[in-house]
């Protein structure tokens, strides 16, 4: 599980750069300290506890959440002028990092449901 969960963070990390770097950025926005601090943080906890649970589906999405953590992380401490925003639909301005982690979110919950309904007799099993 940790293997899927370190490569889906790999894959995303990777693609939000070369989206970053390949696409012409016309908005940036600048990201603290705490934030991007939290981020890390964000992504360390996703990629440690989340494959615990034995489910490729919540270890691919806490890959998929970390890696777009990371990659926000990443492209805050190396762009100046903020973290850049190369997707622009109407008055929206994103990156394929906000992206991974909205969706990674979405899988990571809806297959920690999954496994809690699978294994829902063992769940008053003490720890």
């Amino acid at each position: 599980m940790y293997r899927l969960a370190l490569a889906a963070a790999a894959l995303v990390l990777a693609g939000t750069l070369a989206d970053d770097v390949l696409v012409r950025v016309r908005f940036a926005h600048e990201r603290p300290a705490p934030v991007l601090a939290g981020a890390g943080i964000l992504a360390a906890l996703l990629l440690a506890l989340a494959p615990r649970l034995r489910s490729h589906v919540v270890a691919l999405g806490a890959g998929v959440a970390a890696g777009g953590a990371l990659a926000t992380l990443v492209t805050g401490l190396a762009w100046r002028g903020g973290v850049p925003d190369p997707l622009v639909r109407g008055d929206l301005a994103f990156n394929v990092a906000d992206v991974a982690i909205a969706v990674g979110d979405v899988v990571l919950v809806g297959g920690a449901l999954g496994h809690a309904w699978t294994q829902r007799a063992r769940l008053r099993e003490p720890v």
